[in-house]
């Protein structure tokens, strides 16, 4: 899940979907650029000064930061405004929603069940959970266990728009599990690839509530927030001291949502709470001298241990609700968050005894990265940057693992079909490296570590100071790779299969392209009478209805706006219309190839029969490929 700028935005399937139709028109879109060559602030109140200004320059009315050590805070405040109109200003006691950040305390609560000797993370979560649904065909000898739910390796689909969409604050977690359960389908043995699902905790949370009697929200209250000295956290709407979220223009306010999976993402914490939280964390488990958890529970937590290449050695990727991520070479240790208008970040460093959190309540993602950037300058502006391992030999069966991969471990199956185009990866090995060219990167240079494991040596940035990919060597068939901070699980694909790919996604958008330039001048044409031609009219008229019923669909996607969850998620005139743009593209494109069938050729030009066959054979592997992946007929809201 090392999206570098948020794996838990509820956004994504709007994200997803708009770069899939800007691909298919083939629009480029690039991710905004976070290195802003500022000095690193040489104080609080330089570094203070520093985010006011980001604030100020990215419209974002607000925020929530923290920078603590592990023997006490440097600084715990509020910045900007919580609501803009009441002109309320943000203090360090202004809970802001921290979302996925969140789904540490269900890690946090099974953990204390585990020393106590009430659960086991290996324990099945259908013994235990009988009545919660879920399907694993491999139940038999793969059970879905709890490790899985917490390290994201049941498998599962994450959760559909139709559950982000529910607001409902009263709703029980088994009530919320049983609303939709159909994204919890296991698609590969469970235990093996990591793909992030919000559901996954709630079930682990709802097994707390059935060993405890407790509802989850309470016991965590009691045995958690209350000893770590978060004394305003809650999973519920505050009635006072919290900041109203805001789109990315920092003026128009969302509403609050009442996300029905509370333990996966609701809860409403301030800078002091997450201080606390934080040293927590740095402390091992200890509070003022009271160990809240042992220390092997917190390191527990930090390193995954249930994919393949976690039980070959990689210690790299997502624990319990903890995951790593690299940032100018220093390596940091927490979880992020996002919900509509908020966006936050929780990290720290262990070894080094420091860490930061911050919360801005507006949708900027840019600034959001921008502030991270900022508050990373000043806590390490005095650190020494962890030693760089040795570079070791090339494993020895290292070109055996030369070719074409493609991602095989899809967050949304939704959207996989997207993931296995824009994803494909060259991976050759040259001079004791291996270098993964992508879309994102060419030639990007990885040394090996020990073993089967890589290093990342960027050309611009620090290079970084442990493992983050793994040739694997599972006891299946195909030649795997795993990509430690994306959490990604790579499978080589047979190079005639990945040529295949490029060329037919050329052809395609190459046509697709060529309908939009063409139809201006045919139709130019169909005005003048001498130029009319009518058994060639439909022959290229349905083309071009199906290419605007893609365009139709990103400018459905572009005015749904900020609201896209809610309108997406729900059956409303944008989804309805959405489905049925899918349709018409579908039927368009199967047309244009019949009519093509069924006209005489002495009827047509030569040259107008050749590009229709052209342009209609581009349209129906389209639209067999989109049908295939289920997109054709796309009920997004169901």
């Amino acid at each position: 899940m090392k999206e570098q700028l948020m794996k838990e935005k509820t956004q994504i399937g709007k994200f997803l979907i708009f770069t899939l139709l800007f691909c298919l028109l083939g629009t480029a879109c690039f991710s905004q650029n976070t290195n802003d060559d500022m000095k690193p602030a040489q104080s609080i109140e330089e570094l203070k000064q520093q985010l006011e200004k980001t604030l100020e320059d990215a419209h974002i009315p607000g925020m929530s930061v923290a920078v603590v050590r592990r023997d006490g805070q440097d600084w715990v405040a509020g910045l900007g405004k919580a609501d803009v109109a009441s002109d309320r200003m943000a203090t360090s006691e202004t809970r802001f929603r921290i979302g996925s950040t969140s789904k540490g305390f269900v890690s946090l609560a099974v953990l204390m069940l585990v020393e106590q000797g009430k659960l086991s993370l290996e324990d099945p979560v259908h013994k235990l959970a009988p009545e919660v649904w879920f399907e694993n065909r491999w139940e038999a000898s793969d059970p879905v266990r709890i490790v899985h739910l917490l390290e994201h390796t049941t498998g599962w689909d994450d959760m559909h728009l139709r559950e982000y969409a529910k607001d409902d604050a009263t709703i029980n977690l088994l009530e919320a599990l049983d609303y939709d359960h159909h994204s919890r389908i296991s698609r590969w043995r469970p235990g093996t690839r990591m793909a992030y699902c919000n559901a996954g905790p709630s079930v682990a949370a709802y097994i707390v509530e059935k060993v405890t009697g407790m509802r989850f929200e309470d016991y965590v209250r009691e045995n958690l927030f209350t000893p770590i000295g978060m004394q305003t956290a809650t999973y519920f709407q505050p009635t006072q001291e919290f900041s109203t979220t805001y789109q990315a223009d920092g003026k128009t306010a969302y509403p609050y949502s009442n996300i029905i999976h509370r333990p996966s993402g609701a809860i409403n914490a301030c800078a002091s709470d997450m201080a606390n939280y934080l040293r927590f964390y740095l402390n091992r488990g200890n509070v003022n001298g009271t160990q809240i958890l042992p220390t092997t529970a917190i390191n527990r937590m930090e390193i995954p241990t249930s994919t393949w290449a976690a039980k070959e050695g990689l210690k790299v990727g997502y624990g319990l609700s903890n995951y790593w991520t690299i940032h100018d070479g220093f390596v940091y240790h927490g979880h992020n968050g996002g919900i509509d208008g908020g966006l936050t970040e929780m990290a720290y460093m262990p070894d080094l005894g420091v860490g930061y959190f911050y919360s801005i309540n507006s949708a900027n993602g840019e600034a959001f990265n921008k502030i991270g950037a900022i508050i990373r300058s000043y806590i390490t502006r005095d650190l020494q940057k962890p030693s760089l391992p040795p570079t070791a030999p090339l494993p020895i069966n290292a070109t055996e693992y030369a070719g074409w991969y493609e991602p095989d471990s899809p967050r949304l199956e939704l959207t996989s079909f997207l993931e296995r185009l824009l994803g494909m990866t060259y991976i050759r090995f040259e001079e004791s490296r291996l270098l993964m060219s992508s879309l994102g990167e060419k030639n990007a240079t990885f040394l090996p570590v020990t073993g089967a494991q890589f290093r990342y040596v960027p050309v611009k940035e620090s290079p970084e100071p442990v493992a983050t990919v793994e040739l694997l060597n599972p006891n299946v068939k195909g030649k795997f790779i795993q990509m430690g901070l994306e959490m990604t699980t790579m499978k080589r694909i047979p190079t005639w299969l990945a040529i295949a790919k490029i060329v037919l996604t050329g052809f395609v958008l190459l046509s697709i392209i060529s309908i939009l330039l063409y139809a201006p001048f045919w139709i130019l044409g169909g005005i003048i009478k001498k130029w009319r031609r009518p058994r060639e009219r439909s022959m290229r008229l349905l083309p071009l209805v199906a290419v605007l019923s893609l365009v139709s669909i990103v400018v459905i996607c572009a005015l749904s706006g900020n609201l896209f969850i809610l309108r997406m998620g729900n059956l409303t005139g944008w989804s309805l219309s959405l489905f049925l743009a899918t349709i018409i593209f579908a039927v368009a494109s199967v047309a244009s190839a019949v009519v093509l069938w069924r006209t005489p050729k002495q009827e047509v030009r030569r040259f107008i029969r050749v590009y229709s066959i052209g342009v209609s054979t581009a349209l129906v592997i389209a639209t067999g490929y989109l049908a295939y992946w289920g997109v054709i007929g796309l009920r997004i809201w169901a």
